[in-house]
């Protein structure tokens, strides 16, 4: 059906035809139905549907009824509010198109903008508000945006406005709001959250579920490489190689992570632009134009970028760093296969994460995802020369005579092949260069491997369990035995191990407040050299926190990439731990943790100067009893 027998407003279907909509989505469609005409509206959709236009075409009844035009603007007849700035610019220029016939005025409200120049549209009158939901609680409490003659409230990405904090924010519109407004919820999920604020401020509204659950990713192609995670970095660079998208976005944790990934990729020949909370609004939107207009090909974000942007080139999207969760992993994948084009999602996670991105995958209804190894440098060399290849003999150039004299100099000087291979070998320069990644494919062959095998079938591989009070591993000594434990599946009988024991040169720990680290025998590093002597470092969190080297171990390895080897001596005090890392990790250590951990920002790591341990107190019974007057 198209929109005029769905019954759109008369108004709207010449700019609808003018910008190439023939055939509605499934939400445009669900929302033009006669039953919801006039209803409050619950509505999910999946991310890249046309939500923006089918909330501009369920207002068109609300906001002009049967008159052709909008009549003269003086307070808002509408509001829509949205999670992020980008969002909210993005929907008043698509609001704006649609009801450019009709006369309408609108004016977006958002943080980082100038505040002049909102208040300057207010006072002259508009018909429509955009905003975010701070910015817009200032204007209402400045007394700059009056709703008494509001008629309509849209909440773009409600549950998104709730996972960042701004239910406070939503409660205070929604009780400014007049009675007998028409409120449009739109949200790519609808969790229990938002149901509790619609019990709270709506009455009986219709629930529209326009897309179902297996059609959600129809159009997106899940990728999962399995990737060491200290070659993250290269890892991203040969996957933008392999692909060769127009345009790809790269999600990452932190704006720590965003500013040092897009110093990377210049430095590798990428041309991409940032985009994070730090950057100031005139910086936001030109780092989104310049991939719009093709200025650049790869875009750096956070999760700021995830949500609503409408970016029609992108056809790739990597996941750097693994979603939080299921909701998370579906609008940043929702970035591209928008509007029925195909596009390609590529996560890359450490082989301790596999399992919890298995299970979230499971959650976001992705069962179709594909784990494969990451492309490699070997892998990239031979799509450049299929590409090179299918390029050159597609070229429809009619090359001049100028040109043609040219070759013929050239060929006198030099055979034909020789010059070809010139061309090619300047073509290939080009290019970024790919990058090794040595430890990952020396592991996600096997891991990937493995996990093809049914569940029956895999190798069992007992696990080592050693003594909760003392463990000393390293390269230098071998393990405590090892308790009790089932031996591989070979046939033979059974005969359980002998309990562990203590060895006597060994004294076990007396407090788990300390950790010797590992034997100082005749160590070596990878190359035979001797390793370098230890390095201390300051952790804060000591035993009021519950500190503890059974706790300490693993978040030092996760956030100094580190291995247990690479652990000295650890010693926990009230309020503070003392590290040693070992040998040439040490500058590893001090570089990864310059920045926050991304599981416990919070903790922080500073270099000792004095390079050695804290001394331990003396006995309590050799204290002196000292009285300060």
């Amino acid at each position: 059906m198209s929109f005029a027998d769905l019954g759109a407003h008369p108004t709207l279907l010449q700019a609808l035809e003018a910008r190439g909509y023939v055939t509605p989505t499934p939400v445009q469609a669900a929302v033009l139905d006669a039953a919801m005409l006039g209803r409050d509206l619950l509505v999910s959709a999946e991310t890249g549907s046309g939500k923006t236009v089918a909330f501009g075409l369920a207002l068109a009844h609300t906001l002009l009824g049967a008159e052709p035009t909008l009549p003269r603007a003086t307070t808002p007849r509408a509001l829509v509010l949205a999670p992020t700035r980008e969002l909210a610019l993005q929907v008043q220029q698509e609001l704006q198109w649609l009801y450019g016939s009709a006369g309408m005025r609108s004016v977006a409200c958002v943080g980082g903008a100038p505040l002049a120049q909102q208040l300057r549209a207010l006072a002259d009158g508009v018909h429509l508000v955009v905003g975010t939901p701070g910015r817009i609680c200032d204007h209402i409490e400045r007394g700059s945006l009056k709703l008494g003659e509001m008629k309509a409230l849209v909440l773009d990405e409600a549950d998104e406005m709730l996972d960042m904090g701004f239910r406070d924010e939503l409660d205070r519109v929604l009780a400014a709001a007049p009675k007998g407004h028409r409120a449009l919820w739109f949200s790519a999920t609808l969790p229990r959250e938002v149901g509790e604020l619609a019990k709270k401020w709506l009455e009986n509204p219709a629930r529209v579920a326009a897309t179902p659950a297996q059609q959600a990713h129809a159009d997106i192609k899940y990728v999962v490489n399995i990737v060491a995670f200290r070659e993250r970095e290269h890892a991203v660079v040969n996957v933008l190689r392999a692909h060769d998208a127009p345009a790809a976005i790269v999600f990452c944790a932190t704006r720590e992570e965003v500013s040092r990934l897009q110093a990377t990729l210049r430095e590798r020949g990428f041309r991409c632009v940032g985009l994070s909370g730090e950057l100031t609004q005139p910086e936001r939107a030109r780092a989104l134009q310049m991939l719009r207009d093709g200025h650049a090909k790869v875009l750096v974000a956070t999760d700021v970028a995830a949500r609503g942007l409408d970016l029609p080139d992108v056809s790739l999207v990597i996941h750097a760093d693994p979603p939080r969760d299921a909701m998370t992993l579906q609008h940043r994948s929702g970035r591209t296969g928008r509007a029925g084009r195909k596009g390609t999602a590529v996560l890359l996670v450490s082989p301790d994460r596999r399992q919890l991105l298995a299970r979230m995958l499971r959650t976001a209804n992705v069962n179709t995802a594909s784990w494969e190894p990451c492309p490699t440098a070997e892998t990239i060399r031979s799509l450049d020369d299929d590409r090179l290849v299918a390029k050159l003999e597609a070229t429809g150039v009619t090359p001049t005579d100028e040109d043609v004299a040219v070759a013929r100099r050239l060929l006198a000087k030099r055979p034909a092949e020789d010059l070809v291979a010139a061309l090619v070998t300047l073509t290939r320069g080009e290019f970024p260069e790919p990058e090794e990644l040595p430890m990952t494919v020396s592991f996600a062959s096997k891991l990937l491997a493995s996990m093809a095998q049914p569940q029956a079938q895999r190798p069992y591989v007992p696990q080592q369990r050693y003594d909760r009070n003392e463990y000393r591993g390293g390269q230098g000594g071998a393990p405590p035995a090892p308790f009790e434990q089932r031996p591989a599946a070979t046939g033979a009988p059974y005969e359980p191990r002998p309990a562990y024991a203590p060895r006597p040169s060994t004294p076990p720990f007396e407090t788990r407040n300390e950790y010797d680290g590992p034997p100082r025998g005749p160590r070596v590093d990878e190359r035979g050299a001797a390793p370098a002597p230890g390095s201390w470092f300051v952790l804060n969190v000591g035993r009021e926190k519950r500190a503890d080297p059974r706790w300490l171990i693993p978040v030092l390895c996760r956030w100094g990439g580190l291995q247990k080897e690479d652990i000295g001596v650890i010693r926990v005090l009230d309020r503070e731990t003392r590290v040693e890392i070992l040998g040439r990790a040490a500058a590893t250590f001090r570089e990864r943790t310059s920045m926050p951990d991304r599981l416990d920002p919070t903790l922080r790591a500073m270099p000792v100067d004095d390079q050695g341990p804290p001394r331990r107190p003396p006995p309590r019974s050799t204290w002196r009893k000292t009285t300060e007057r």
